[in-house]
């Protein structure tokens, strides 16, 4: 693999919050910036700084209103196979963004007005709020397309793995029911990972992330279908979101709530809750009591 760029990936992903954050802070800025250009323009008559208050005041909110957007998302993709699926729950959703936006906005704009002496009016509720949500709704799937964008990106960079198939003619080279090894697809180029160096095996969402030596390798499938294509004698369920490999568990600490937390051979940590210990328990043999 590329050293430089899995180190640049990482690198990324330590600042990810705070790029993800200066991005969209520097994006509506410029939209600011650009929209109270054109509606001081529009609106020469009012005084110069109302303009800017109703561009500012709407782009704060839809700032505020963005971590909503991307919890939205990730609870129904917006992908090419689900996104038929999502669509009228992103519509549905897209009312409650636009609402939540014209009603901080306006307050906003009240309370500044309010300090100049002035009044804010925002009109007949019904029409205006028609005429936001045809503004919102652009906005609103403007970001989803954006956060859409931004995962493609991720898994370009991160590797997203995929289970072998069937070959077209002849027998398989090795088994796909039970595959030793995954086919990981990263950068334009494709690789093979050996089941064997899988650490841990995490739910997230409609993927299961593989962890393998640092990275993380997003497979498209549940917990329940990911499953049966695991070695028993390798691989046992902890957690109702995890898997671990039994090769690279060196350390199991009690907890005082009857769960357990995993200690792994590269020094991260597992959760392992009260259901599956005993299962564990019961794969290593003789255990210290209490654990």
């Amino acid at each position: 693999m590329n050293e430089q760029a899995d180190v640049g990936y990482r690198d990324f992903q330590r600042w990810r919050p705070s790029i993800e954050a200066a991005f969209w802070i520097a994006l509506y800025t410029l939209n600011t910036l650009f929209n109270g250009i054109v509606a001081r323009i529009d609106h020469a008559r009012t005084a110069a700084w109302e303009p800017w208050v109703w561009e500012s005041s709407s782009s704060l909110l839809i700032l505020l209103l963005i971590p909503f957007v991307k919890a939205v998302e990730r609870r129904w993709p917006f992908r090419f196979d689900t996104w038929r699926h999502s669509l009228p729950r992103h519509l549905l959703t897209s009312v409650a963004f636009s609402l939540m936006h014209v009603i901080g906005m306006v307050g906003l704009r009240k309370m500044v007005y309010g300090m100049t002496g002035g009044h804010y009016r925002f009109g007949a509720w019904w029409p205006n709020f028609g005429y936001e949500y045809l503004k919102d709704i652009r906005s609103y799937f403007v970001i989803v397309a954006m956060i859409c964008l931004s995962r493609l990106w991720l898994l370009r960079q991160q590797g997203e793995a995929k289970l072998l198939a069937e070959p077209d003619e002849g027998p398989p080279v090795e088994p796909v029911e039970r595959p030793e090894r995954f086919l990981v697809r990263k950068l334009g180029k494709d690789f093979l990972v050996n089941a064997s160096e899988i650490e841990w095996l995490q739910a997230a969402g409609n993927y299961v992330n593989l962890h393998v030596r640092g990275h993380d390798y997003p497979l498209r499938s549940t917990m329940a279908g990911i499953e049966a294509r695991l070695d028993p004698a390798r691989f046992l369920r902890v957690h109702r979101g995890y898997f671990v490999n039994l090769d690279y568990l060196v350390e199991i600490e009690p907890l005082e709530t009857g769960d357990a937390r995993l200690g792994m051979r590269n020094g991260a940590s597992v959760p392992c809750s009260r259901r599956y210990r005993g299962q564990l328990r019961e794969r290593l043999g003789d255990m210290p009591a209490g654990t």
